[in-house]
């Protein structure tokens, strides 16, 4: 996810200061993992810095003065062509779960319990999304759809792999 984009097209609703960007940002998009503070800021000051925002307002109080941001011209122009771009499909042609099952096969060690293990992972963390998909709202549904797709598509190489041990063993050791 682009943080500043989507800082960006949060501003595009009116100005903010950082504070409001930030909780804007967590409830819709932070549900798994809040935005820090301190990167709100430095995406912001990068943002100002490439003409995307401008300082909209300063409001000084007891503590450090409260900068109010709003969107350019040029930050509405870097949204739409970012929105516009289609995302590169990620394949994981070389992911950590393949690499760690060659390693068992490589060093003699049981890569069907290390299959295993990660079959009981994956389907416990898919309860656990399922759960949350039940009491969500419809933007948390559609997080936890998107995570147990993966997720399944993990468990179907998972089987492929088990089914296939042997073979991937004796390719590997050459």
């Amino acid at each position: 996810m682009s943080i500043g984009h989507t800082l960006l097209g949060l501003l595009e609703s009116g100005p903010r200061h950082g504070y409001d960007l930030k909780r804007a940002f967590d409830e819709k998009f932070g549900h798994d993992r809040a935005l820090p503070y301190g990167q709100v800021y430095a995406t912001m000051s990068r943002l100002l810095k490439n003409g995307l925002v401008e300082v909209d307002g300063i409001e000084q109080g007891s503590g450090p003065d409260r900068k109010r941001y709003a969107i350019t011209a040029a930050g509405v122009t870097d949204v739409e062509q970012w929105l516009a771009q289609p995302e590169k499909p990620e394949p994981y042609l070389q992911s950590t779960l393949y690499t760690k099952v060659v390693l068992a096969l490589l060093t003699g060690r049981d890569a069907t319990e290390l299959l295993d293990v990660q079959r009981s992972e994956h389907l416990r963390l898919m309860r656990d999304l399922t759960r949350r998909k039940s009491t969500g709202d419809l933007a948390d549904q559609l997080i936890c759809d998107h995570a147990l797709f993966h997720l399944e598509a993990d468990l179907r190489w998972l089987e492929l792999t088990a089914a296939r041990l042997d073979q991937l063993a004796t390719a590997v050791r050459g």
